[in-house]
Parts: structure tokens; sequence; C-alpha cells
């Protein structure tokens, strides 16, 4: 059966930080974040999206070098 379309799982890529990581600089980028000091300016202030405060919903820090792919409360930002 040349017409059958075998569907598999799309995975999703996975960006360098997790989507619900704000800062004040965040919002004058006009790229997603790649590098830690994308994020950090000099308060080194973060807050996760989803609590507004600088601990995530698993408890831990908010910070670039915390909100990566593997910690429990991670989404990428290219998730729809």
């Amino acid at each position: 059966m040349p017409d059958e379309v075998i569907s598999q799982p799309v995975a999703t890529i996975q960006s360098a930080f997790c989507a619900s990581l704000r800062s004040k600089k965040f919002f004058m980028t006009a790229a997603l974040p790649t590098e830690p000091a994308d994020y950090l300016d000099g308060s080194n202030h973060c807050w996760c999206r989803e609590t507004q405060q600088a601990i995530g919903p698993d408890g831990g820090m908010a910070q670039p070098e915390h909100c990566v792919a593997g910690r429990s409360c991670y989404s990428s930002a290219f998730e729809a």
C-alpha cells in the first residue's frame, strides 16, 4: 500500500533553558536566549514564569544554570 502514511512521534527539540525562566534582560532580547549572559544582568535576578518567584515549581532556584533539560519542571521553549 504505497499511499499508507506511518506516523511516528516527533521528539521536541530541547531549548538551552526552560521556557518559563525570566529576567528583566530576557525582555530586552530579540532572540531565544542561548547563554546564561542572555538572562543575567548586574542584579543576577531571575524568576519562574509559573511561580512568579525566584523558586521554581519543584522548589529549586530559578537560575540559568539550574533551569535546563532534565529538571522535573523543565519545558522546552520549542513546545507548542
